[in-house]
């Protein structure tokens, strides 16, 4: 069976709280299982993407409260198993690239006044760090597009794991 067809398959509320696992944004939700049944993987990953291009400022909001800060642990709220995946290449035990993480946290925060957010995945700390860094000279509208970018990425990563 095709991964488009086991997605095809599930009831509904299943493919829901899968979709809503890789992005919390209703309408992102229900544009993908409108979608359904896909005729492959690849047309389900063109409309996920397509979906998750333009989010709202509601949505943005909505979606950053289901990711921890890098370098802290998720808790209720999150997807804690996959914040632990992405976050992988962030060595808790290291506590100066904590401490780092935290104070370019709370810059950011800040700054834009939301959570830091960047695909963490195949990251280590010290390249979430020199993004982090780069970020912050980004005026808001350029922070922005790039929140939204890397919410798509995560969101197609967290797909592509699920199904």
């Amino acid at each position: 069976m095709s991964d488009a067809q086991h997605f095809n398959d599930q009831p509904e509320q299943d493919a829901r709280e899968l979709l809503t696992g890789c992005l919390d944004v209703p309408r992102w939700v229900e544009e993908v299982l409108a979608g359904r049944p896909y005729a492959d993987r690849a047309t389900l990953f063109e409309v996920a993407d397509l979906a998750a291009r333009t989010l709202s400022r509601e949505e943005l909001d909505a979606a950053l409260a289901g990711h921890p800060r890098i370098g802290e642990r998720a808790a209720a709220g999150h997807n804690v198993a996959a914040s632990k995946r992405e976050q992988a290449g962030v060595d808790v035990s290291q506590t100066d690239t904590v401490a780092r993480l935290a104070q370019g946290n709370a810059a950011y925060e800040q700054r834009f006044d939301r959570v830091f957010l960047i695909r963490a995945a195949g990251r280590s700390a010290e390249e979430i760090l020199a993004e982090l860094q780069r970020r912050l000279t980004n005026d808001d509208e350029a922070e922005r597009a790039e929140v939204v970018d890397n919410l798509r990425e995560i969101a197609l990563l967290r797909l592509d794991q699920a199904v």
